[in-house]
């Protein structure tokens, strides 16, 4: 009986080495008040996503230092790379092909609540936006902006919040990296400016 008991153990045990992913519950302990305050009356519906869009730590082989941030805009999956080969795993919106910034940056600032003022690209694009949006839940740049620069240079992509947390998973902005806003306040607060950024 106890040659059993301790065989069930250890395939317990086995079976946890083998668990690559652990699923990380959207805190509110990363909120401020205005988060809180903000978010509870976004005048979008409440989405959280599933399966792999959800945020969780997973095993990370990549060659990148802790602390980079990595964006795989195929699988719409961005990582925060961390120093015990994990990373933390958070589902975005990507932008469309022929608008997605690929290559190396460095977050050359970082906002929170952030404004909007579309570029002379996207109003020709799309008909019909305001030339600029306050700071807000219905701002489409969400509760905290990552801006990506290369060298001294802003390069117009952002890693953001979303007012849209329904297209998750999908390829449909305007070139820039849509997170959750709960998502986007954690990596924030992980992320430093001078930090890298990897789009794949």
């Amino acid at each position: 009986m106890r040659a059993r008991a301790i065989a069930v153990v250890l395939t317990g045990i086995m079976l946890a080495g083998c668990q690559t992913n652990q699923i990380q519950p959207t805190s509110e302990a990363a909120l401020k008040p205005r988060d809180k305050q903000l978010l509870a009356n976004a005048p979008y519906p409440k989405v959280k996503p599933e399966g792999e869009f959800a945020r969780q730590i997973v095993s990370y082989t990549g060659k990148e230092k802790p602390g980079t941030v990595v964006v795989d805009t195929d699988k719409r999956l961005l990582y925060f790379v961390q120093g015990d080969g994990t990373a933390i795993r958070y589902g975005v919106t990507v932008g469309e092909e022929s608008l997605a910034f690929r290559g190396e940056a460095k977050v050359g600032r970082k906002a929170e609540w952030p404004s909007w003022t579309p570029t002379p690209e996207i109003h020709q694009r799309i008909a019909g936006l305001p030339s600029f949006v306050g700071p807000g839940p219905q701002n489409p740049m969400g509760a905290r902006a990552l801006y990506l620069y290369q060298g001294n240079k802003d390069t117009l992509f952002r890693i953001h919040g979303t007012n849209q947390p329904e297209l998750l998973g999908q390829a449909i902005s305007s070139g820039c990296i849509r997170m959750l806003n709960e998502d986007a306040i954690d990596l924030f607060n992980r992320v430093p400016v001078g930090s890298n950024v990897v789009v794949l």
